[in-house]
């Protein structure tokens, strides 16, 4: 799935305006100041905040929407999914042969196991997942076992790393991709990168009207006495401001995501030793092999070796006598016959559990281990941001924050669009109002517009749908002001 004064079409600073009235438009300046004046990076923060807004508040507001109800996935999937989830509580509990077991019969013999998931805590199910040549990539078909009978409780695709079931993964990929693939995932790349640009200026506008306002506390309490234009901005710039923290934090943790920005930013972790842990699995000498990455995406492959259901209970005892600790656990079996067992914590809720550990299927000797206390802190940081991201670091209360956060930013752009609206020429005119005056670049030293450009490029080099949009905005900008100028001189 950000904020500054708000990810929404940015408003005017207004004019002085009768009581209870709206602001009368106000006359473009004859002649446009000097170069070297006063003031040129406000108005180019004024004029940034509101095109960018302007173009991309339907990306934003589609990325909201969907963000919302993807913070709430994990609680209603409970609800939606309570019989294969939850089974009765009974006093004795089947070893897990018992269950693949029960499972391997349910599905036919010839159906490759990909991981278990035992029952985390009594009236919940376990889940058998089986590679599926008819799903489609990263979904496995998930089996639920009741592991006090046996009983099959339900049969669902399953997608991802998370698990995510049929409900919260149409809405992971709607909020990702909009069901487009690849081409879809531009859309969600745009609204973060440009979520957070939106969002910086939006700050930075609020600070300067601070800053020279009389009345400081209508930026942060909305001033209701305001009618009009007036009121609208004040709950704009009161609501933006309290939005601040947790719009950032969605868009720089939704560009991990991101097509090009995510690949980036990995990139970029990797060349600063920033990278993950990975569990080597490779028997022998060989290479390490790096787990998925969870949350919206991420993927379980197929084995290709005769998997005896009594492993899984022998693999999980081995574990829990090295560093897992937790009932959230999945067990996936070698891949082929060069490779290891694993047994991976999976509880993403705090206090974090993603401990994991390798184990030679024929020895039952430990082959390798991974501690979440060993993290780096850009790791830790990481994996705390995805699973904040997606709702599950805090449980309840974290989707609720991420919620009302989302629905924050989809007002915070419809008021954008009001105030636009509202800031049209006269009352019974059907168009909007106009931008914010042009000619900041004008106005500015040689090392502001430099600075500018140069920011412009270094941001491009890693989010490329905000760098080189941004360059092309001022160059295209720049361009258009050129020419209306040299009309103007024409027709005098």
């Amino acid at each position: 799935m950000t904020t500054i004064a708000s990810p929404s079409p940015a408003e005017h600073a207004p004019p002085a305006e009768p009581a209870g009235g709206d602001p009368a438009p106000r006359a473009r300046p004859a002649v446009a100041p000097s170069r070297g004046s006063k003031g040129w990076f406000g108005q180019l923060l004024l004029r940034l905040h509101f095109y960018a807004a302007i173009l991309v508040g339907p990306f934003i507001l589609i990325a909201a929407t969907s963000g919302a109800l993807y913070a709430l996935s994990p609680s209603i999937d409970q609800v939606i999914y309570a019989d294969e989830l939850h089974a009765p509580v009974t006093a004795t509990a089947l070893s897990l042969a018992d269950q693949v077991e029960a499972a391997n019969r349910y599905v036919g013999a010839d159906q490759q196991i990909v991981a278990v998931r035992p029952a985390p805590n009594p009236g919940d199910t376990t889940r058998v997942m089986y590679a599926d040549p008819s799903l489609g990539e990263s979904e496995t078909r998930a089996v639920f076992v009741d592991p006090g009978t046996a009983q099959i409780r339900g049969d669902l695709t399953a997608y991802g790393t998370s698990g995510a079931l049929p409900f919260r993964a149409w809405v992971s990929d709607l909020h990702r991709s909009l069901h487009l693939g690849d081409i879809g995932r531009y859309y969600s790349e745009l609204a973060a990168s440009w979520l957070g640009i939106i969002t910086l200026a939006g700050l930075g506008l609020w600070v300067a009207r601070v800053r020279s306002a009389r009345k400081k506390r209508d930026f942060v309490r909305p001033n209701n006495t305001y009618t009009g234009y007036r009121r609208i901005l004040s709950w704009h710039a009161a609501t933006g401001i309290w939005l601040l923290v947790g719009a950032l934090f969605l868009s720089a943790t939704g560009i991990t995501w991101s097509q090009f920005g995510g690949t980036n930013v990995g990139d970029l972790r990797s060349a600063l030793s920033w990278g993950t842990p990975s569990l080597t699995t490779t028997l022998g000498d060989g290479v390490a092999v790096a787990g998925g990455h969870d949350g919206h995406g991420g993927g379980a492959e197929g084995g290709g070796v005769a998997i005896n259901p009594a492993d899984f209970d022998r693999v999980l005892a081995v574990g829990e006598e090295v560093n897992i600790n937790t009932g959230l656990v999945e067990i996936r079996p070698p891949k082929n016959a060069e490779s290891a067992w694993v047994v991976q914590e999976i509880q993403r809720s705090i206090p974090t559990e993603v401990d994991a550990v390798a184990v030679n299927g024929s020895t039952m000797q430990v082959t390798d281990r991974v501690d979440f206390a060993d993290f780096g802190i850009p790791a830790k940081l990481t994996r705390w941001g995805i699973d904040t991201h997606s709702g599950t670091m805090f449980g309840l209360p974290n989707q609720l924050l991420l919620f009302m956060t989302a629905l924050g930013i989809i007002v915070m752009t419809v008021w954008g669009y009001v105030m636009w609206w509202q800031r049209r020429p006269t009352k019974t005119s059907n168009r909007p109002g106009r931008a914010p005056e042009r000619g900041a670049l004008r106005r500015a030293p040689w090392w502001g517009v430099a600075l500018v450009i140069a920011v412009g490029v270094a941001i491009g080099l890693v989010l490329p749908l905000v760098g080189w949009p941004l360059v092309a905005f001022v160059v295209i900008d720049t361009i258009i002001g050129w020419r209306a100028r040299r009309s103007a001189a024409v027709a005098r």
